[in-house]
């Protein structure tokens, strides 16, 4: 089974890239951040063409996730259970369902904006609320992981240069100190392997030539429980995907497991 995931800064931009990587990639279930468009507005039909159902959590704003899959989509939960609000209501932050076996969630992460801003602290009250939320799943023999966009990196080798970001969200202690939460449920983060270059980088802002230059971060991951580590048989970041004229500014992690 071919497991990916995929912030695509908007669904309705990336529609003909979207279609064409699924069915050049050959993936079977796809975590999708960032739909930025309403339900109703979701392009059910065409990914039904390709034979993909989907669950779709979304607004029409500016977040906005889902799932689709060819392997089946069933015990779907929209949103984050516990979850905090912001502005009022629950951001379309997270949805989950099992896939031919396999228990996912697609996350799209608060970014935070800047430490000490109220957004920052929504984010970490967000990923305490999503450590309690995954805690039953991420148990027994069932594959099971957590994928989308952290907008977080890991360790300062998941940012092209640490003194750029020093003093930045996305790699303050308090919010990888939520990811060691998520390691602490028996998670893993599941390292793409560096292809071409030596850090597997998922994200490129669209400015300043970042991608030519690979001034990147790793901020797209995968949490995978042991069964889900213990199937997996390649892990990639498509970076061709990035490439080119109306590219997101994400490229898809992509996970195989023998399941």
């Amino acid at each position: 089974m071919r497991i990916a995931t995929w912030n695509v800064n908007s669904i309705t931009a990336r529609l003909p890239r979207l279609l064409a990587w699924l069915e050049s990639s050959g993936t079977d279930v796809l975590c999708i951040q960032e739909t930025k468009c309403a339900d109703e507005a979701f392009p059910y039909a065409e990914l039904r063409e390709l034979g993909y159902e989907a669950a779709v959590n979304a607004t029409g704003r500016w977040n906005g996730v889902a799932v689709i899959s060819r392997v089946g989509l069933e015990d779907v939960v929209s949103g984050l259970p516990g979850g905090p609000d912001y502005d009022g209501g629950q951001e379309p932050r997270a949805i989950s369902a099992t896939c031919g076996g396999v228990r996912v969630w697609s996350v799209y992460v608060p970014n935070g904006r800047e430490v000490g801003h109220d957004h920052y602290a929504y984010k970490l009250r967000w990923l305490e609320a999503l450590r309690d939320a995954v805690a039953a799943d991420a148990e027994g023999e069932r594959p099971f992981a957590v994928l989308g966009d952290y907008n977080i990196a890991p360790t300062d080798d998941d940012v092209y240069d640490p003194a750029v970001f020093e003093g930045a969200t996305h790699v303050t202690p308090a919010e990888r100190a939520a990811l060691g939460a998520l390691r602490d449920l028996g998670l893993s983060d599941v390292v793409p392997r560096p292809l071409k270059y030596d850090h597997p980088y998922t994200y490129w802002d669209y400015r300043q030539l970042c991608f030519p230059k690979n001034r990147g971060m790793r901020i797209d991951l995968v949490y995978g429980n042991a069964p889900f580590v213990k199937a997996e048989q390649d892990a990639y970041v498509d970076r061709e995907e990035r490439k080119g004229k109306g590219a997101s500014d994400h490229a898809p992690v992509v996970v195989d497991l023998d399941v």
